[in-house]
């Protein structure tokens, strides 16, 4: 039987631009204990597939893993903020590319044991090249690459971050449902 947690208070350690920290003292089945979370309004991250084929990404520097790295367009949601169009902004200034088309595949947390982050994946297509428009302080490079190409990388151990690696899988099954 799944015994369901109870809080019984909270306490804000920490509030941030991009994320708070909170414990919590809950009711466990043996008694009581603190759960330590990171509140985070979610994100948005974006495959795109451009007419030929191509996966447009994007690399750069993170501090958290003191170095650059390959990732699928992605970006927080500002309060309140659509995800829809959340989804087209963050590929359009990342990337330069607009989408004709764009939509909902699925959501999930990011680290579901302390992490308040939901994921949601969007595919585009229809895809037209244009011009960045980078976050003040960003400095990113776009390349592009196949479906195939990106899941060798992801099994070579040469893509590192969660949310591109569930990406590239989406993107191959995509790709292989298309040309059933």
């Amino acid at each position: 039987m799944i015994f369901e947690e109870k809080t019984i208070e909270s306490e804000r350690l920490y509030e941030g631009k991009i994320l708070n920290l909170r414990r919590d003292r809950v009711t466990t089945r043996s008694g009581e204990s603190y759960r330590e979370i990171v509140e985070h309004g979610g994100g948005i991250v974006i495959i795109g597939i451009t007419d030929d084929g191509m996966i447009p990404m994007v690399r750069q520097y993170r501090k958290a893993a003191e170095s650059a790295v390959l990732e699928i367009p992605a970006g927080k949601l500002e309060a309140g903020e659509d995800p829809l169009e959340a989804a087209g902004r963050e590929l359009k200034e990342e990337t330069g590319y607009t989408a004709e088309r764009v939509r909902y595949l699925m959501g999930g947390y990011s680290s579901i044991g302390y992490s308040t982050e939901m994921l949601r994946f969007y595919l585009a297509e229809g895809l037209t090249a244009g011009e960045t428009n980078f976050d003040d302080g960003e400095a990113i490079d776009v390349e592009e690459y196949t479906a195939d190409e990106l899941f060798s990388m992801v099994m070579g151990g040469d893509i590192i971050d969660q949310k591109t690696m569930v990406a590239v899988f989406l993107a191959r099954e995509l790709m292989k449902s298309c040309h059933s």
